[in-house]
């Protein structure tokens, strides 16, 4: 089995694709999450790992827009707690660090340690590889941030443990497919859905009363803006629920009150 991650050996999305799948699974290195979307989409792998939110900051929007514009469908979660270390060669001192570098996203989770230092910080494509340019290329001088994982792969030091912001910093992932999931909808009881209403009072209202109205829980409602018109918005929702004939239900009567309305996928929360 092969799995797309963004990142490489050692990245937070490598440990999910291992976690999930199995240590047998083997990874595709993709530096974008575009190019994960395009692997899976064109059966370059089986499935796609796709990060999608993160407690401290929030969601990442594009992704939801790409897993929309490709039609993947969206077939189980997994959620990790990310503990950023900051890393570099053995021997290197904190001191003699000039450049400290890593994913935007593992930046801003540790903002409140990188203000406090006056090192220069640099924005690359991946936690993990990161670390390995600092191994192969011995960079004496720059330190990474990425997982402790990463430093054991790659042979470096942890210099400073957990300098994540907010230690509680949990991550969501998306397991993606060009295929709708084979499961039995006995182990389903999540979904997540787009939407776009229409334009009158009391739209969005509606909806969330019909899914009041059948036990359903939301756990996540994210507006995006439909780029073709200008100041309209469609709503991905994820939900869960007990019974999948209240879901159908629900889902039927939403479908009558939506512009659109957009399944893409039924799964098993790993939250429940």
């Amino acid at each position: 089995m092969k799995i797309s991650i963004q990142g490489i050996t050692g990245s937070y999305h490598y440990e999910v694709a291992k976690n999930y799948f199995g240590n047998d699974c083997t990874t595709l290195d993709c530096m974008t999450f575009d190019d994960v979307v395009f692997s899976v989409k064109n059966h370059r792998s089986d499935f796609g790992v796709i990060a999608i939110e993160n407690s401290i900051a929030g969601s990442l929007i594009p992704n939801y827009s790409l897993i929309d514009n490709n039609n993947l469908n969206i077939i189980g979660e997994y959620y990790i707690n990310i503990n950023h270390q900051l890393m570099a060669l053995p021997g290197v001192k904190i001191e003699n660090i000039k450049t400290i570098s890593s994913h935007p996203m593992a930046l801003l989770q540790c903002k409140d340690f990188l203000k406090s230092s006056n090192k220069l910080i640099l924005e690359d494509k991946d936690t993990a590889d990161v670390a390995r340019k600092i191994s192969e290329n011995n960079l004496i001088d720059t330190a990474a941030i990425a997982s402790e994982n990463a430093a054991h792969i790659y042979g470096l030091s942890i210099l400073k443990k957990n300098i994540q912001t907010i230690k509680n910093n949990e991550t969501r992932f998306v397991i993606v497919s060009s295929q709708e999931s084979l499961n039995s909808t006995l182990k389903k009881n999540k979904a997540s859905l787009k939407l776009i209403l229409n334009h009158r009072n009391g739209s969005l209202a509606k909806v969330l009363n019909i899914f009041a109205e059948y036990s359903i829980n939301l756990t996540k409602i994210q507006s995006i803006p439909v780029i073709e018109t200008p100041w309209k918005y469609a709503f991905f929702i994820d939900l869960t629920f007990n019974n999948i004939k209240d879901y159908i239900n629900a889902i039927e009567k939403i479908k009558l009150s939506s512009e659109l309305f957009k399944e893409f996928g039924l799964y098993k929360s790993e939250k429940l």
